[in-house]
């Protein structure tokens, strides 16, 4: 089976909800690193202030007044998150300070590591030697940008959970939107596809992209119904204007049967070409107002269980003739729809199973009802039809090579189909191996 596609709609909503995820994060992400930048810099301007206000007092005092200063702003601090260190150069020792494992170099930079006393406190420190024997280094436990961190974490979570609501909400409310303005296309093109041509989109006066849609939609349904009406006229009259000849005509040929200068050999022959063309002017015809009628929604509920019995019963005889059996199974069933237009279904179709039957062989018609409709099938044991040609052979006057020559139109299967489709069934043709099956799902009743 084919993976489930999503719908348009799912994936417009998807789409919305995405970008405006998106452009929430990037929106977050860039108020972070601003904020994070800012209390960055902060962080260097007061280290920095720091280490210049203690080295102008080494250049005054010494290496003395550097320690009792160092020492009183660790003792009393003005800032606990100040760090501090003097440190020997040549032995490594730290003279004043409260700084633990004092990175090692001799040379002025900036250093950022993870705390020594609390690794969840980053540490900011500037580092710049004083003379050839003291190096000072100051810093600040960098709690500010991580109390930052730890609240712009709570508050991203949360506010990505909102953002995701608010996105699925928004991209539904679109999706919803567009496929309430698409609806009415979609309603529209299944009535005409179920044969009524005359629906059109209506109009709500918006003036948008959908508007304009309907508006070339039903103009091209108003330029089908045109093209179409003139076929269907132009079809009425053609089997209208050939009836009457050709009735002349048989009449004409019937009266040369009392000649005898006439071989009746001849005479049968164009007796019988000219009933075949009668029966397609009048399948024509009733095909052409079968396609021109709405579908069966307000006809009567029907037992099809009869209906099928007398067709049987109709082809018996001939059937019995070509010693072909016809086995029936039968359940009471009742659909909606026109007895009479299903009973010339089940004949055409009973025609064809015999027709095209051997002899000594048998056709199996059923009859059973299930949750999704009626089911009807009739099986035969012929040269059944290949898989290209199951489609085409509903086409009007489309035969099968190999029976151009026999007896036919080329409509029946045709005038199946339009009978079908009016009563908002399916058909479909199947191999029975060998053979032909023909099933017909009909809704059910009401």
């Amino acid at each position: 089976m084919e993976p489930r596609r999503l719908s348009t709609t799912t994936r417009l909503a998807g789409v919305v909800g995405l970008a405006f995820l998106l452009a929430f994060a990037v929106l977050g992400g860039f108020a972070y690193f601003a904020v994070s930048s800012l209390l960055y810099q902060d962080a260097r301007e007061v280290i920095h202030a720091d280490a210049e206000g203690l080295t102008d007092l080494y250049r005054h005092g010494g290496r003395p007044a550097l320690r009792v200063e160092v020492e009183q702003r660790v003792t009393a601090p003005d800032d606990p998150d100040a760090l501090y260190a003097v440190i020997e150069r040549a032995t490594g020792r730290r003279v004043a300070g409260n700084l633990d494992a004092p990175p090692r170099g001799n040379h002025a930079r900036w250093i950022r590591r993870q705390g020594t006393d609390d690794p969840a406190l980053p540490q900011l420190l500037y580092q710049r030697p004083l003379d050839h024997d003291l190096l000072l280094i100051t810093g600040l436990r960098l709690r500010s940008e991580s109390g930052f961190l730890a609240m712009s974490l709570r508050a991203a979570t949360m506010a990505t959970l909102l953002a995701v609501a608010l996105g699925l909400l928004l991209g539904g409310l679109i999706a919803r939107w567009v496929s309430h303005r698409l609806r009415r296309l979609e309603e529209t093109v299944a009535r005409v596809g179920e044969g009524a041509l005359a629906s059109r989109v209506p109009l709500d006066g918006s003036g948008d992209a959908f508007e304009l849609l309907a508006l070339r939609f039903n103009r091209m349904l108003d330029r089908i119904e045109i093209l179409l009406s003139g076929v269907r006229e132009a079809t009425d009259h053609i089997a209208h204007d050939l009836r009457t000849p050709l009735t002349r005509l048989r009449s004409r040929l019937e009266h040369l049967r009392a000649d005898v200068r006439v071989p009746r050999a001849t005479l049968e022959s164009a007796i019988a070409e000219v009933d075949q063309l009668l029966q397609s002017s009048s399948a024509l015809l009733r095909l052409a107002r079968l396609e021109a009628q709405a579908p069966a929604d307000t006809d009567p509920d029907i037992a099809l269980e009869p209906l099928v019995r007398d067709a049987i019963e109709l082809y018996e005889p001939i059937a019995a003739e070509r010693r072909i059996a016809l086995v029936q199974s039968l359940e009471p069933v009742r659909s909606r729809g026109d007895a009479d237009q299903l009973f010339q279904m089940l004949i055409n179709l009973l025609d064809n199973a015999i027709k095209y039957s051997p002899a000594d062989s048998e056709i199996r018609v059923s009859l059973r009802c299930d949750a999704d409709g009626a089911h009807l099938e009739i099986a035969d044991r012929g040269g059944g039809i290949p898989a290209g040609e199951r489609e085409r052979v509903f086409d009007r006057f489309h035969r099968l090579e190999r029976h151009r020559g026999s007896p036919g139109s080329g409509l029946g299967l045709s005038l199946v189909r339009a009978i079908v489709h009016r009563h908002r069934g399916q058909i479909r043709l199947e191999d029975h191996r060998p053979g032909l099956r023909v099933c017909v799902l009909l809704p059910p009743a009401g």
